[in-house]
């Protein structure tokens, strides 16, 4: 992890129609680390998501890339990603290559541990591994700032800790990455960083030890619970934020 960020959001704000998801949201994303974003349902989590990665538009704000310059500055997981029934691992990510750089699909696949699904169709891969798929997709490029929004999401103990497993390998080879997780325990274990997101808004952020001090808990469900008291949303944790 250095210094440097590779993304700046600036007074970040967002209203559908009279109901205002995100306001006045800022944030540094220091490079080579894992970014966590965690909140209460409701919170905000997949709109500032969505923003980040040009799914969707501001009401208000700016949000700027400053990493290295690359074919694909950011991949991205969607929270459930589909991908076209009777093509095999190996042939989905060789689609999406082709729309980038023409790599070869079988590093990605040994990058995420599915080098042994590569011939086996997407279709008959088990919901943790379609995750791992769909990390691999995010990858396809190498770009420097993959964004996973909650890619542990209805998988069972030991797949989501792989998954985990798998943002932090990233991380430790260089990429930065930017996610949303209900999984505090795994959070805890993986994120450099913390962002804590209530009614549209960053009550809190820093590293996981920054944050149990300031809240004077000893874990970062404490934290979040300390946060819910403080603004009154519901402490509901999962689902689609």
């Amino acid at each position: 992890m250095t210094d440097a960020p590779i993304l700046r959001l600036d007074a970040i704000s967002k209203s559908f129609g009279t109901v205002e998801a995100l306001s006045d949201v800022s944030a540094s994303i220091p490079s080579g680390s894992v970014v966590a974003v965690v909140g209460p349902n409701g919170s905000g989590k997949t709109t500032l998501i969505r923003i980040l990665v040009g799914d969707l538009a501001e009401t208000s704000g700016s949000v700027a890339y400053e990493g290295p310059e690359a074919d694909r500055p950011i991949g991205y997981l969607p929270q459930n990603p589909t991908f076209r029934p009777g093509f095999t691992a190996a042939e989905t990510l060789s689609f999406y290559s082709s729309l980038v750089d023409g790599s070869e699909p079988e590093p990605l696949l040994k990058r995420v541990g599915l080098a042994a699904a590569a011939d086996r169709n997407v279709e008959a891969l088990s919901g943790g591994m379609r995750q791992l798929l769909g990390i691999a997709q995010a990858t396809v490029g190498d770009p420097p700032l993959v964004v996973l929004d909650e890619p542990a999401s209805g998988l069972d103990p030991n797949m989501s800790a792989n998954v985990f497993q798998t943002a932090a390998e990233m991380a430790g080879a260089g990429t930065t990455v930017l996610l949303s997780s209900h999984d505090l325990t795994l959070v805890e274990e993986t994120a450099d960083s913390v962002i804590v997101l209530a009614r549209g808004t960053v009550a809190a952020s820093g590293t996981v030890e920054e944050l149990r001090a300031t809240f004077d808990v000893d874990s970062l469900r404490g934290v979040l619970n300390a946060v819910v008291e403080d603004t009154g949303q519901v402490a509901v944790v999962g689902g689609n934020p």
